[in-house]
């Protein structure tokens, strides 16, 4: 496989794959302040989950089903390397590869904790972590396996936008629509239009920011003979990404709101991991800001049609993924070194439309495998457990129910208005 190849024998990548791993923190706490303060611990747990429940169907199918090369592997699936294990002589090529991996793997559910938050049977999630590693796995051998047939194709993708954050974002958009709205969310009342811990949220943003950069530097797989130059160069793409999604979030509305800001940087953080190592300082700047200036607008549009996501995780991740990925087929020039461009470039380096084409095909292909085995995935899931809680229980909050986690104050701050803080002595 591709990625597994260029894993080097040098050590300095793996401080790559721990900042990468920090990605689950800045998660938990950007979730955690978002949500009202009565269900902070269930969606800490959710995050827990993620790694417990999801991290065990890895090892055991997931990363076989993506890059196995044992007998009967084709350009759909991959086969062996089920219950992830070897000898001395492999175990740091294969198990450096598989921790990183895994990361991809947990970031991709994860996504959906958010857009459920605080009306999902924790039950069901649990159900639901475990197997969606099918729902992405695929994908992931699809674009990164030396059989995988996108990859033949031709797609550039270096940092998973498509089968990391496209994945992630369709399945919200599925499961937000299918448990539907928090409870009185869109009867006028605006009860839900609070931000638990301000400070949270922006430091969990700012771990999340971190440890993009053990992604998308992490993805050139080493710091051995060129390699080193096209990680440095996906580190100053990122950050010049991050910074136009934040000038723009800044002057999309006359509050500067934290949900815009932390929202545009994260969404130009996901447009940007497609073709980080291959865009100019100057491209990645337009990116994040357009990527931010597209999610800002998708946020309320999600809420006119009443799609109920509590982090905005939908519009981060779906939104920021779609034009990631048309943006490489735009702007992506043809590399010399180690041919991460895969010998095309965009429409507006004078490469033609067939890398445009192949970056379309992809977002299809794989967003209709998305929303549809999430779609049937859930259905089957509720059968057996439903998926939402009940009315008095979500009234109630998923902490005491779920948790036994009693809270006596309820301290929250507005995120459409100025910080003012409610309190009241009430259990909540």
């Amino acid at each position: 496989m591709r990625m597994a190849a260029q894993v080097s024998s040098t050590t300095p990548e793996g401080s790559q794959r721990r900042i990468a791993q920090s990605n689950l923190l800045g998660f938990a706490l950007l979730e955690s302040g978002c949500v009202t303060r009565k269900n902070e611990v269930n969606v800490l747990m959710k995050n827990i989950v993620d790694m417990v429940c999801g991290g065990l169907s890895y090892w055991m199918f997931g990363f076989g089903m993506s890059y196995g090369t044992s007998k009967g592997t084709n350009p759909f699936f991959g086969v062996g390397d089920y219950f992830v294990d070897t000898q001395e002589v492999n175990m740091g090529y294969l198990y450096t590869t598989y921790i990183f991996q895994l990361s991809f793997a947990s970031t991709a559910t994860t996504i959906v904790s958010g857009a459920v938050a605080e009306r999902f049977n924790f039950s069901a999630y649990c159900i639901y972590s475990f197997l969606n590693t099918f729902i992405y796995c695929l994908p992931a051998g699809w674009v990164w396996a030396d059989e995988g047939f996108l990859n033949h194709l031709g797609i550039v993708d270096i940092a998973g936008c498509c089968p990391v954050h496209l994945v992630g974002g369709a399945s919200a958009l599925v499961a937000a629509v299918m448990v539907g709205p928090r409870n009185r969310r869109y009867d006028g009342s605006k009860k839900h239009e609070i931000i638990n811990s301000p400070t949270n949220a922006m430091l969990g943003m700012f771990i999340l920011w971190w440890g993009w950069l053990g992604f998308n530097c992490g993805s050139t797989f080493g710091v051995t003979g060129t390699k080193w130059k096209y990680a440095s160069r996906s580190a100053i793409t990122t950050i010049n990404a991050s910074i136009g999604g934040g000038l723009a979030s800044l002057i999309f509305r006359q509050k500067f709101l934290i949900s815009n800001l932390i929202n545009g940087i994260l969404s130009a953080l996901v447009a940007i991991t497609a073709g980080c190592v291959l865009y100019n300082p100057w491209e990645a700047l337009l990116i994040g800001a357009i990527s931010s200036l597209l999610t800002n607008f998708a946020m309320p549009a999600l809420d006119a049609i009443k799609i109920d996501d509590p982090v905005g995780a939908i519009p981060v991740h779906l939104v920021g993924s779609v034009w990631g990925m048309i943006a490489v087929g735009l702007f992506v020039e043809k590399d010399s070194m180690l041919a991460f461009s895969k010998g095309e470039a965009g429409v507006f380096q004078r490469g033609g439309f067939y890398l445009l084409g192949i970056q379309t095909l992809s977002i299809i292909i794989v967003g209709v495998w998305s929303l549809l085995m999430t779609y049937i995935l859930l259905s089957v899931i509720n059968i057996v457990i439903p998926l939402r809680i009940k009315l008095e229980d979500e009234e109630a909050g998923a902490d005491a129910v779920e948790h036994n986690i009693k809270h006596y104050t309820n301290m929250q701050f507005s995120c459409n208005s100025s910080l003012t803080m409610r309190s009241s002595p009430s259990l909540i």
